[in-house]
């Protein structure tokens, strides 16, 4: 078991108040345990004492202590009044990292590990992925914002990313149950806080970027230079392989950054993974991958071009890690999608398509949106009239407040009838969100509704829908909860929307 001197060395921390004595004493306690959050401090624990956005961890190191942790890492000086083993380091985020990497063995070096970041298509890819690893028949394990599994054992997410020690213990966990290969999720905020420091990947996958989280980041500039951190060996070792997506213009700039391990895809550039004899319908994805090793037939029952995308991602991941062309293939199509991505709630004797999707960024929104609207279009020798789209949506309170009026303006512009709604408030007047949405909607037409309560919205949508409408739900996708500013309360798009469906059953006799 790795000693508190060991993780002194590792962190190049300074042992403060003569405390090296204390250092070799305390070896026989040491549980090889670390956490920041001082609830959660164990007897022999490390505890690192993290300045937040609401609160200082060096408050906190009283707490820590009563649980029975015997060490501290610090960015302070240690406090004369505390006796036990303080580490004084330069950034604690970065020493909760390095901490807990050698505490739990460096499990990232023991697996197959594949790290996805990009703003939307992280968590279908990630799924993508696994699927071709449990086609091999590997054990797997996935991270992400629907959830975290190893095997079969699967656990609710709080964060796409949680902190550094989570995710350590998380796959020394995976390690122990036999796991080879893992997949996971890494958002940017996540790189920008150190949380996916010390981290080895096998690969990393690119898959786009639009405008999201600049209430954290400020600008796009820095929003990528987070994204970048996965690829440009700031977190630790660069990945073995970059796949990359050459449609975003963000692509080829990581790939002269990546050089010789960068694998690119696309649908529309020039690149090493891309499609031919495409049908993206409502019906799912057909098309012909060209690659590297050959060409790849893809029936999947993913819908719309963005899942093509995250198909071809998961493709040249497939092909990075050398599996053959026939488990990437059997693995893609036999993935049936993603809890609240582009999950059609409908029946198919409904006489509308009902889809919930977690949408959440105009970008997103626009994907979706003209996914729709193309696999309505007439097919050759067919007359059907293609019916509306009707679109609720909303925005997240405590957010980037800046793309309220653009998702407003997309969803006005490329939907028939918008009905504006409530998201996650949070701390926010529901209301003054709506205002802020409004905007948007008002440059483009005047075929909106403001509706506060969802339940109330979804119902209206599901209601005024007409024979072959489809009506998108949009934001929330695999969501359970909805936060409000009373509270957290029980909410599921999907149950909510097989309510409405029910009840336009029974009406329609």
């Amino acid at each position: 078991m790795v000693t508190l001197s060991e993780i002194a060395n590792y962190l190049n921390a300074r042992a403060s108040g003569g405390q090296t004595g204390k250092l070799a004493t305390a070896v026989g306690a040491f549980n090889a345990s670390v956490t920041h959050d001082s609830r959660r401090a164990m007897p022999g624990g490390i505890f690192v004492a993290i300045t937040g956005a609401q609160a200082d961890g060096n408050q906190f190191v009283g707490e820590a202590a009563k649980r029975g942790a015997i060490a501290i890492i610090s960015e302070q000086p240690r406090p004369e009044e505390y006796k036990g083993v303080w580490l004084q380091v330069g950034n604690a985020r970065e020493g909760l990292a390095r901490a807990a990497s050698i505490v739990h063995d460096h499990p990232s070096r023991k697996l197959a590990l594949v790290g996805l970041t990009g703003t939307n298509g992280k968590t279908t890819t990630a799924y993508l992925v696994n699927s071709i690893f449990a086609a091999a028949g590997k054990k797997t394990a996935v991270m992400g914002t629907i959830g975290y599994r190893i095997g079969n054992e699967s656990v609710d997410s709080e964060f796409t990313t949680p902190e550094a020690s989570e995710t350590q213990n998380f796959l020394r966990r995976a390690v122990d149950a036999g796991v080879t290969h893992a997949v996971m999720e890494v958002s940017s905020i996540a790189l920008e806080m150190h949380r996916a420091d010390e981290l080895e990947f096998a690969a990393a996958g690119f898959t786009n970027l639009t405008q999201d989280h600049l209430d954290f980041h400020g600008t796009m500039e820095n929003y990528f230079a987070a994204k970048k951190k996965l690829f440009d060996g700031t977190i630790g070792k660069r990945p073995k392989r970059s796949i990359l997506n050459l449609d975003d213009p963000r692509g080829a700039e990581l790939k002269e950054i990546c050089g010789a391990t960068a694998l690119t895809y696309a649908l529309d550039a020039e690149a090493d993974v891309t499609t031919t004899e495409r049908h993206f319908g409502l019906d799912g994805l057909r098309f012909i991958a060209s690659t590297p090793a050959g060409e790849l037939e893809i029936s999947s029952p993913l819908v719309g071009r963005p899942h093509a995308y995250n198909s071809l991602c998961a493709i040249g991941i497939g092909l990075a890690l050398g599996f053959d062309r026939d488990t990437i293939a059997r693995g893609i199509n036999q993935c049936g999608g993603v809890a609240g991505r582009f999950e059609r709630v409908s029946a198919d004797s409904d006489d509308i398509t009902v889809v919930v999707d977690y949408a959440h960024t105009p970008d997103a929104l626009v994907n979706v949106l003209n996914s729709i609207r193309a696999a309505q279009l007439p097919k050759a020798g067919k007359q059907t009239i293609p019916g509306r789209i009707l679109t609720v949506m909303g925005c997240g309170g405590d957010r980037d407040r800046t793309k309220r009026p653009v998702m407003g303006e997309v969803s006005a512009r490329l939907s028939d009838l918008v009905i504006a709604t409530s998201d996650n408030p949070r701390s926010e007047n529901p209301v003054m969100i709506l205002n802020d949405v409004r905007i948007g909607l008002d440059r483009v037409t005047q075929n909106y509704e403001l509706i506060v309560d969802r339940r109330e919205a979804i119902f209206r949508a599901i209601t005024l829908a007409k024979p072959n409408d489809v009506v998108l739900i949009a934001g929330k996708g695999h969501e359970t909860y909805q936060v409000l500013p009373t509270g957290k309360i029980h909410f599921d798009d999907r149950e909510v929307a097989r309510e409405a469906l029910a009840e336009r059953r029974a009406k329609l006799g």
